[in-house]
């Protein structure tokens, strides 16, 4: 379409100005008519911990009525030691296989591969102690997803987690649109501490906004490096603001035009089965390629490793 545009502009001697236009709107009809795939995938659950307004079981299950409502498949990948590894968090994991979504291994006490105090061994337990627990729930897979996206810093550790992944059959299960919902959560719960009847309205559209700029970078940095579109598998957690505002996250991509595919479906995509050179610490499979491939400051990096800062310094200025 492009390019007959061009030989149509060209041959009736149009600006220069007005063919950038037209061929923006060009791109821009093209890209709107390739949805955009995403899978949905949750860390770090089912938690016990008490926070304000909603309870363990309140959290987990408004979590899955706003799937549910949307017809979104998702992933729960487990840390047993926040809940599974009890009955009452049993009963939650299990609740997630039941309604059709997958189950996946997070470790039973989220340590950092990265710490000198971790060693590989440690931490390969932590995977098989966790596996006992999943592996008897609806809907357990062999998907393993590092804990804090962190795989070592050491060739001893990449390269034995590589192979110790390998030899359980276990997937590496890699995040492509990492989010620091995390961060915001934590905001969320310190105001309401402080005032359980605070308008906490702010922090839901700083959230919102913080999913959208990181869906829309990440996709870009998916063109830049792959030259398409990927179906990206996005990573949140387990936790109240989720439990509050995940349906208006859902909403939020298709009213972007987004499309929600399943975890599994996602993986299988070809950009899934790469092994970066360079693993970047904490963040998703884009950033890795983009560091092994990319100037180490390419265009718009900083707002992919702030933690959500900006946001954060946003909501200060709004006194939050």
């Amino acid at each position: 379409m492009a390019t007959k545009l061009t030989d149509f502009c060209m041959t009736r001697a149009f600006d220069k100005s007005f063919l950038k236009v037209i061929l923006l709107f060009a791109v821009l009809t093209t890209a709107s008519v390739r949805a955009q795939t995403l899978a949905l995938t949750m860390d770090d659950g089912p938690q016990l911990e008490q926070t304000p307004m909603l309870s363990p079981q309140q959290r987990n299950q408004a979590i899955l009525a706003a799937l549910s409502k949307y017809g979104v498949s998702a992933a729960l990948f487990v840390t047993a030691g926040n809940g599974a590894d009890r009955p009452e968090g049993y009963a939650l994991a299990k609740a997630w296989g039941d309604a059709g979504h997958a189950i996946g291994n997070h470790t039973m006490t989220h340590p950092d591969l990265n710490s000198e105090k971790v060693s590989l061994a440690d931490y390969q337990k932590e995977i098989l102690d966790c596996d006992k627990i999943i592996s008897t729930l609806p809907g357990y897979q062999k998907w393993y997803r590092f804990t804090y996206l962190r795989e070592g810093k050491t060739p001893e550790k990449i390269d034995g987690m590589r192979q110790f992944l390998k030899q359980q059959n276990y997937r590496n299960a890699y995040v492509s649109l990492d989010t620091s919902d995390w961060r915001l959560n934590e905001e969320l719960i310190a105001v309401l501490k402080k005032n359980p009847q605070a308008d906490v309205t702010p922090i839901k559209q700083a959230y919102l906004s913080h999913i959208r700029q990181r869906a829309e970078a990440y996709r870009k940095l998916a063109f830049t490096l792959q030259g398409r579109d990927i179906p990206q598998v996005m990573l949140i957690h387990h936790n109240l603001i989720n439990a509050l505002w995940l349906g208006d996250v859902i909403a939020q991509f298709k009213d972007m035009g987004w499309k929600f595919t399943t975890p599994a479906a996602a993986f299988t995509d070809t950009v899934y089965q790469l092994t970066p050179r360079n693993t970047a610490t904490g963040q998703s499979l884009l950033l890795s390629m983009a560091k092994s491939l990319l100037p180490a400051k390419f265009e718009g990096w900083e707002r992919l490793v702030d933690d959500g800062d900006f946001e954060i310094e946003a909501l200060k200025k709004q006194g939050q």
